[in-house]
Parts: C-alpha cells; sequence; structure tokens
C-alpha cells in the first residue's frame, strides 16, 4: 500500500491527529491543540486505527516510518 493511499482514507482532522499522535502528543495536548475534547480526539484516533489496521500508535508511527 502506498502513502497516498493510507493518506487518501483520512480526513483531513484524521491526519492532524495522526500527526500529533505520531509526534507522541497525549490525547489532552491533542485536544487542546486542535480546539476539541479530548471525547473527539478518542474517536478520531479510534477511526484512525481502523482505516489503517493499526492496533495502538506504536504500531502507527511504525507504519508511517516504512513510508518515509
Amino acid at each position: 500500500m502506498q502513502i497516498k493511499q493510507v493518506l487518501c482514507d483520512l480526513t483531513p482532522r484524521e491526519i492532524q491527529v495522526m500527526w500529533l499522535i505520531s509526534r507522541g502528543f497525549p490525547n489532552k495536548i491533542c485536544a487542546m491543540k486542535l480546539g476539541c475534547s479530548i471525547r473527539t480526539i478518542e474517536a478520531h484516533r479510534a477511526s484512525i486505527f481502523k482505516k489503517l489496521h493499526v492496533k495502538n500508535a506504536v504500531e502507527l508511527v511504525a507504519m508511517l516510518a516504512r513510508y518515509r
């Protein structure tokens, strides 16, 4: 799978959240940076993980590293 295909499956907001997750920011900080609730970030994380077929942030970062 190409990185373009991966990113096309995500919404612009999910891409923002993915970027913050990959930088190690916790949900609370992600929410503050994006001006939304922690629950919203949790929902975005769940959606990202489901769409990209990863189980956690470590797998997400590893997957992104493969495409760099």
